[in-house]
Parts: C-alpha cells; structure tokens; sequence
C-alpha cells in the first residue's frame, strides 16, 4: 500500500468509540494534613524549598511528601497535582 505524504509518521486515529479513562484522584481525606500543606504550597506555584521553607521542614521531606502526592492522587507531574488540588478545593 502507497502511503501519502500526511499519513507519514502519524499513529492511526483513535476511533471515536474508544475511551481514554482518566485518573481517579484521592479524595482530600485520603491525604495527611501535611500533604495537604505541601499540596496547597504546588497550588500557589512554590517551589520544593519554598514549601520546606513555610512548613518548617527539610526539602528532601516535601520531596517525599510529593512523591506520596502524586501517588495517591494518581499523577505524574506538579502541575496535574495543580491541577487536582484545584479540583478538591484545595
């Protein structure tokens, strides 16, 4: 089969009956009122030693915290967790 110039290095196109299922978050009981800290801190665009910094604790703590963030609330980055703490109200 030819292939034409526009279809060249494109995956085919997902049919329209096919779901993509997004992430399931945590509810905001699920987090310890610390992550809920360090959560509220990504919300509002602070960086890891900025949040340290407020909470009174070491940066590589928030890194822990985060990494148990973004496990809970089934994301893979600082701005889908953003974007999650917008959504619980965080």
């Amino acid at each position: 089969m030819e292939r034409t110039g526009h279809d060249i290095g494109h995956p085919p196109a997902a049919k329209a009956t096919e779901k993509v299922a997004a992430p399931a978050p945590a509810t905001h009981a699920a987090l310890t009122p610390t992550q809920i800290r360090v959560l509220r801190g990504v919300h509002s665009g602070l960086l890891n030693k900025q949040i340290a910094f407020d909470l009174g604790i070491a940066e590589a703590t928030v890194k822990v915290h985060m990494t148990a963030l973004m496990r809970k609330l089934n994301v893979r980055n600082r701005t889908q967790a953003a974007i999650v703490a917008q959504t619980l109200a965080i």
